[in-house]
């Protein structure tokens, strides 16, 4: 690491301009050959994706997305009204006549027209049916629909449209959540370190990061695919994670030279010891993402991907730009009082004292902090949870609990237009149809029969008047066939919502009670699909393969951190940890979001399930951060465990070095997180939810308290590895080489003690 710190500092003009290059080259080619992002939802194996395959196939004009043009009279007037009627038809006609539309279905267009206006006869609804699939759909197509539909509003006709592709082209991708986070990061960075120079290569680094990662992945949307969703989430994850990243090596650059060290070796040393943890850190994050590829779905494969991507390039941003713009800083990165301070020192001194040894000289008093190292807010709060542990343990466990309590009664699923913001048209059209027709209407099933034989057509009728008399069914029609056609298509019109856990009902029914009935004796087979049952298979199998999936996590934690510490105690104690700041993030999930305590607020919409892929990528995402902070605590611990053999000492100069920078680090991704709650896309808002609130109570209830507090507890236990596996075991360095320590006395009496001391290398910004 070092190496390659001084080339790219010696060489940083060249290093600057190269990462320029690769920003302007690869937005160069995002703006001429564009993105494919692909939002397509669907599992092959299951029934709702074959019957959707099938009607492709044999019906393509009937596999194409459906939406809808929704327009409501006001002030006493009638959809059926002269003058209402032509405009709206003759909009529907240009609507018809646009490119990608096959057909509309009009409710003037005879008897069978009239079921799609409402029975005050304020309310109609035309059936768009598109060609392609909404992901698939160009969205100036779908935009030259919305806007000639919206061109026939007047002062008492209200026409909104529905549907997913509506839905997809409404979407707007970043925003000012992204400014907004990282004002907020800039503002903690200049806290922390009082000096504008400082506080900005952070931002700079993780803004270079991201801009690479995100541009790359648009470019690989049109290899593999990739969610149109996968840009934000990238963007909300680099930003945190690269600031972050860069803020340890700054922070121990710093340090290096308020300790006399020149700009050369200090960064050196910095990218050999917190360049080594960032390379760890960061790699834990994607090896977390990339585990979603075990679930086998290619909707979160392509996410996984995208967030992988960019948290690598902000790793490399972290050291390689980073070095380079610190040779441009020179000392500028420290504050004023501290270069005062470093020249007073040059001058009286002739040879500089190491900074940390004159800061304790300075600001130790007696009976207070740790020889050798300064005084501060954060090793005073250290001595007080080593002096209270237990107490204090259990303050942290109730909150932590507390928040996470709402976790039980979690329910998956996917949230519908019903949860959209209020000022959307795919939200009103939602509103109007379910107030002329029932909430059902925004979400039909489609049933897809094969009938091959000459008396399955009548089978196939015989079970549309069955389904008709079945509870929750608020209409069944089934398409006519022409003679030779052997497929059919029928839809079911719910009562209740796409979101309720009726209609989830009401498929099971259908599946496994009421068409196995209508197929006995029979060749007829009939599939239950639309979108509506796509998300609920989609949910099912997430919801089967998340234990799988959290055990792989667990367990990969546990490994790493056993190769790390040589300890089975300190994994344990990190896993526990992972496992509540999961608790904390799905607590808030529901009481936001599925219980609706405060979700218009945020622009989120109503009450409704969290959404099924949310909690996977969550849990991908935090155990990597959670990683990250546990091994910044503890390798400063087992550092100095391996120089005193001293727990106590350990957990309590660990826990007050440590503790600024980790808080700094966590508050700056509360605030990225956070930010991107008002990003106005529910499912964005979530993930902001979900980590923010997560991170934060992590490093103040965890980091803070209770993992120094139940290691002040275990004692020497802590350390004890056996020592049959430690032979086995591969050592794994976290950072470089140690610094001697004047007067400290190695570990002994464990089992792995000559282990320990080959690998005391953990020593952390």
């Amino acid at each position: 690491m070092s190496v390659i710190a001084r080339w790219c500092n010696k060489h940083r003009l060249v290093t600057v301009l190269v990462w320029l290059a690769l920003i302007v080259g690869l937005g160069a080619l995002t703006s001429s050959a564009g993105t494919k992002y692909n939002d397509t939802m669907s599992i092959p194996a299951s029934e709702s994706s074959q019957a959707l395959d099938l009607l492709k196939q044999s019906l393509p004009a009937s596999a194409g997305d459906s939406d809808q043009v929704v327009w409501h009279t006001v002030g006493g007037a009638k959809v059926t009204d002269p003058a209402v009627q032509q405009r709206m038809t003759d909009t529907l006609n240009q609507i018809a006549a646009s490119p990608g539309v096959a057909a509309v279905t009009s409710p003037y267009s005879g008897p069978r027209g009239a079921t799609q206006i409402s029975k005050d006869g304020t309310t109609a609804y035309a059936t768009i049916n598109f060609t392609q699939q909404a992901h698939d759909i160009p969205k100036a197509q779908t935009q030259h629909v919305i806007d000639v539909a919206q061109r026939a509003r007047s002062g008492n006709l209200q026409v909104e449209l529905g549907g997913q592709a509506i839905t997809e082209a409404e979407q707007k991708i970043g925003g000012a959540a992204d400014l907004i986070g990282v004002v907020a990061a800039l503002i903690v960075l200049g806290l922390v370190f009082r000096c504008f120079g400082a506080a900005v290569m952070p931002i700079l680094t993780g803004v270079a990061g991201v801009v690479t990662g995100i541009t790359g992945t648009g470019q690989l949307s049109h290899l593999i695919a990739i969610s149109s969703t996968a840009p934000t989430l990238a963007t909300l994850v680099g930003l945190g994670v690269g600031i972050d990243y860069a803020l340890f090596i700054v922070n121990r650059h710093r340090k290096g030279l308020m300790a006399g060290l020149s700009v050369e070796d200090s960064v050196a040393k910095a990218l050999n010891t917190s360049g080594r943890a960032v390379i760890f850190a960061g790699g834990t994050v994607v090896i977390a993402l990339l585990g979603m590829f075990a679930l086998g779905l290619s909707f979160l494969n392509g996410m996984a991907i995208g967030a992988a991507v960019t948290v690598s390039m902000t790793v490399l941003a972290a050291i390689t730009l980073l070095p380079a713009m610190l040779g441009f800083l020179k000392l500028r990165v420290l504050s004023k009082k501290q270069r005062r301070e470093l020249a007073a020192r040059q001058a009286g001194v002739g040879v500089l004292v190491p900074y940390a040894q004159a800061s304790g000289r300075r600001g130790s008093k007696a009976g207070s902090g740790t020889p050798g190292h300064p005084e501060t807010a954060f090793t005073r709060w250290a001595g007080k949870v080593e002096a209270r542990p237990l107490g204090k343990a259990l303050l942290a466990i109730g909150v932590m609990a507390l928040v996470a309590v709402p976790f039980f009664s979690i329910r998956l699923g996917n949230s519908d237009a019903g949860n959209d913001p209020k000022s959307t048209t795919t939200r009103q059209a939602y509103d109007l149809l379910a107030d002329g027709f029932g909430k059902g209407f925004n979400g039909p099933l489609t049933l897809v029969a094969q009938t091959p034989a000459g008396g399955d057509q009548q089978a196939l009728t015989t079970l549309v008047n069955t389904i008709k008399t079945v509870p929750d069914v608020a209409d069944v029609s089934a398409r006519p066939m022409q003679p030779g056609q052997t497929l059919g298509v029928v839809q079911v019109v719910p009562v209740s919502s796409p979101q309720d856990k009726a209609t989830t009902d009401l498929i099971d029914n259908l599946r496994h009670d009421v068409i196995p009935k209508a197929e006995t004796g029979t060749t007829l087979h009939v599939m239950v699909s639309g979108p509506t049952a796509i998300s609920n298979d989609f949910s099912h199998t997430l919801t089967s393969k998340l234990p799988l999936f959290v055990a792989i996590i667990v367990g990969l934690g546990c490994l790493l951190m056993i190769l790390a510490f040589r300890s089975l105690l300190v994994p344990l104690i990190g896993v526990a940890m992972n496992l509540l700041t999961m608790g904390v993030a799905f607590g808030s999930l529901v009481a936001v979001f599925q219980w609706g305590w405060g979700s218009e607020a945020l622009g989120a919409g109503g009450s409704g399930p969290v959404e099924a892929f949310v909690p996977v990528i969550v849990i991908s995402i935090l155990f990597g951060l959670s990683m990250d902070y546990q091994v910044f605590l503890i390798s400063r611990m087992h550092e100095e465990w391996s120089h005193s053999a001293d727990n106590h000492r350990s957990v309590r100069v660990g826990h007050g070095e440590t503790g600024q920078v980790i808080v700094a680090a966590g508050v700056i991704m509360t605030c990225v997180f956070g930010a991107f709650l008002f990003n106005g896309q529910r499912v964005i808002a979530e993930f902001g939810m979900a980590l923010a609130l997560a991170i934060l109570l992590d490093v103040l209830m965890l980091r803070l308290i209770l993992v120094p507090a139940l290691m002040h507890r275990f004692g020497r236990a802590n350390w004890w590895l056996p020592s049959w596996l430690d032979k086995v075991l591969p050592h794994m360095s976290v950072e470089g080489e140690p610094e001697p320590v004047p007067g400290a006395v190695p570990a002994q009496g464990g089992p792995h003690d000559e282990h320990e001391l080959a690998s005391a290398n953990h020593r952390i910004p």
